[in-house]
């Protein structure tokens, strides 16, 4: 058992410090934001990520998951300090250090004996080194400084962290090695990998994994934009390539566009980084453009279906989330189709499992929500898809088909098949195929 205290309690943060726990460690989590640790105090989960709740609940009833806004008292008796904490990017897309510094900083103030902070957020390379001297300005003890990057897929997170493919660990020093192989032991017993390298190398292997992610994503979606040039099929195309071990299977599905909370963010940091460094990420330069287009590549095509006049056309949108089982909604697609069609004079009534709430908050009343699926297709003259939640992959067509002015489909996600969209009487329109006609 390993005392523990994790600094920040967003997405990250609280589901390290709530899987740590669940191990057998002693968590505390910090967090100023006292409204927010008073409902977790309370057993209140303030982000939606499966199975978290039920670990949270569990470990906060055992004791061994606790909260406070006090820095001090949280790290009091910690061996391991998380540093989970916000890196938005800046004005010119770098990521911003200003929470990380400055927690740092007072943590030298604050430290009484040794103990490895430990950079848990996914930080520009260098960036152990500048919490390394913020905490060294005011430190009159030992202390080492570790770049643990996260792979936590929303949606997946839990598990992701429980059963990790590999565990990143960046540091120089023996005796914080130790500790963290320690700490880290019970979630590779199958035999995936700890792997220890330096800091530096261990901050670009975030960067460089989610870049090379979007990348994918992006590639896949212009070989789906081409294939509706051609007449090609990108599913065909898609298991054709996918089927070579060199390749795989994995993030070769076509959309509209990828968003969320780290490859937007990681990939525009991680040019900023090669720019203060005199190097230029082309490709990456162009993954940014692609995916910046792809988000409302489907908008020309509904426009064109309406003859330029989508004023007063009721839009039924399932899906806001940038993908499912998760209620985040940065760079969502969804918002930025919202954005076009609200701008072109429609009414959008949306339906999401678990975002709607926070889309209310950025956008209020720009829009109509729906109490389900169905409800958002009441007189509906289309129905845009943007998010392949698991509850729209198989919905009763008669019931859509009654429900709607117009039988007509516009999937930013591939959910349905062709053939079957055709049989069933749809005018029915994807990414990457071709479009059946009623």
């Amino acid at each position: 058992m390993k005392k523990i205290a994790v600094v920040g309690t967003g997405y990250v943060g609280l589901v390290t410090g709530t899987c740590f726990a669940e191990t057998g460690n002693q968590v505390v989590c910090v967090d100023i934001d006292s409204k927010k640790v008073e409902k977790m105090r309370n057993g209140e989960v303030p982000i939606y990520e499966p199975h978290l709740d039920i670990l949270f609940e569990r470990n906060l009833k055992a004791n061994r998951l606790s909260f406070t806004t006090n820095l001090e008292e949280g790290i009091k008796d910690a061996e391991i300090i998380f540093l989970a904490l916000p890196t938005p990017p800046g004005e010119d897309g770098s990521a911003d250090l200003r929470y990380i510094l400055g927690v740092a900083d007072d943590l030298g103030k604050l430290l009484t004996s040794y103990k490895v902070i430990v950079d848990k957020s996914t930080v520009p390379v260098g960036t152990a080194e500048k919490v390394h001297a913020a905490i060294a300005k005011h430190a009159s003890v030992d202390f080492d400084v570790v770049s643990n990057p996260e792979f936590l897929r929303e949606g997946f997170a839990v598990d992701d962290f429980m059963k990790p493919d590999r565990v990143v660990l960046g540091t120089s020093s023996e005796r914080a090695e130790k500790i963290m192989e320690q700490l880290y032991k019970p979630f590779v017993r199958q035999g995936n990998p700890i792997v220890f390298m330096d800091e530096k190398s261990a901050e670009l292997t975030k960067y460089a994994a989610n870049a090379f992610l979007a990348t994918k994503i992006t590639f896949m979606n212009e070989i789906a934009n081409f294939c509706e040039l051609v007449g090609a099929d990108v599913d065909k195309v898609r298991i054709g390539i996918g089927s070579d071990d060199r390749i795989g299977k994995r993030f070769l599905f076509p959309g509209i566009g990828y968003g969320g909370s780290c490859f937007p963010k990681d990939v525009q940091a991680l040019v900023n980084s090669g720019l203060e460094n005199q190097f230029s990420f082309e490709i990456l330069k162009s993954v940014m453009s692609v995916n910046e287009s792809q988000k409302t590549v489907l908008f020309p095509k509904i426009e064109n279906f309406f003859r330029g006049n989508l004023k007063g056309k009721r839009i039924a949108l399932w899906g806001l989330s940038f993908k499912p089982d998760t209620d985040d909604i940065r760079e969502a697609p969804a918002l930025y189709m919202i954005k076009a069609l609200t701008g072109a004079g429609a009414n959008v009534v949306a339906y999401d499992p678990e975002a709607m709430e926070n889309v209310k908050a950025v956008i209020g009343d720009q829009i109509t929500y729906a109490e389900n699926e169905y409800a958002a297709l009441k007189d509906a003259d289309a129905l845009l898809i943007c998010t392949e939640w698991g509850i729209f992959r198989n919905p009763d067509f008669d019931r859509v088909k009654s429900l709607m002015k117009d039988a007509v489909i516009f999937d930013g996600r591939n959910l349905f098949e062709i053939t079957e969209m055709n049989k069933k009487g749809f005018y029915y329109t994807s990414i990457g195929r071709k479009t059946c006609e009623k």
